[in-house]
């Protein structure tokens, strides 16, 4: 898997929790970030748009995508957060012939404290597969490396068994859950399970197929 280099040792830890655009490579899949050279293709943005339209991410996790100019616009948010090094956001494609296959987006909740959360979606082509589990496992490896990132989380709606499920392959132990802790596509606020990884945590076994029919976090 090719990474970009560790940014510059510094005195401050804050100045250390950058992300830095790179792109990862799984094989079969790569991980690229999002940003506004994504808008200039219409494939992209035409996935973009089916993903917004899918029941399962328009309810776990809703995208303002429903046309071209919004997708631009969702694009353009992405690298403004690679821009600020606050949040990486990768678009997971085919080696292949770059099909999109979904996407996985590490943040900062507290940059200073080194807490960060982790979200992801899948395409329903791309369900069955372990895409969801190989790149959430390839990007948290990724920031916790590079980015000296000290917690990472992931919080999904109790009725989203599936994103347990890649939580749990991807090494985030259950941590208890949250009530009424996020609204989510369809307007109603959702208890939410609470998972985490610390950066001292050890690596979990290579991910296999998963059997799950999707996996999608809300954040």
């Amino acid at each position: 898997m090719s990474t970009s280099a560790r940014p510059p040792v510094s005195q401050d830890p804050a100045d250390r929790r950058t992300f830095v655009r790179t792109t990862l490579d799984l094989g079969d899949v790569l991980l690229h970030p999002w940003g506004r050279e994504a808008a200039e293709s219409e494939t992209m943005l035409d996935g973009l748009i089916a993903a917004a339209a899918d029941p399962l991410i328009a309810l776990w996790n809703p995208l303002a995508t429903a046309d071209r100019g919004d997708a631009s616009a969702w694009l353009e948010a992405r690298d403004g957060g690679w821009d600020r090094g606050a949040g990486a956001s990768f678009a997971a494609v085919t080696a292949t012939d770059g099909a999109l296959l979904g996407s996985v987006t590490l943040r900062w909740v507290d940059r200073a404290d080194g807490l960060a959360m982790i979200g992801y979606w899948t395409l329903p082509a791309a369900r069955g597969r372990g895409v969801a589990t190989r790149a959430t496992k390839a990007v948290t490896s990724w920031g916790f490396r590079t980015a000296d990132a000290r917690r990472i989380e992931i919080a999904h709606a109790v009725g989203n068994e599936a994103s347990c499920r890649v939580a749990e392959r991807c090494g985030y132990l259950p941590e208890g859950t949250l009530r009424d802790s996020h609204r989510f596509g369809d307007g109603a606020y959702h208890d939410e399970h609470l998972h985490a990884r610390l950066a001292t945590d050890p690596e979990p076994d290579d991910p296999t197929e998963a059997t799950g029919r999707v996996g999608v976090t809300s954040r």
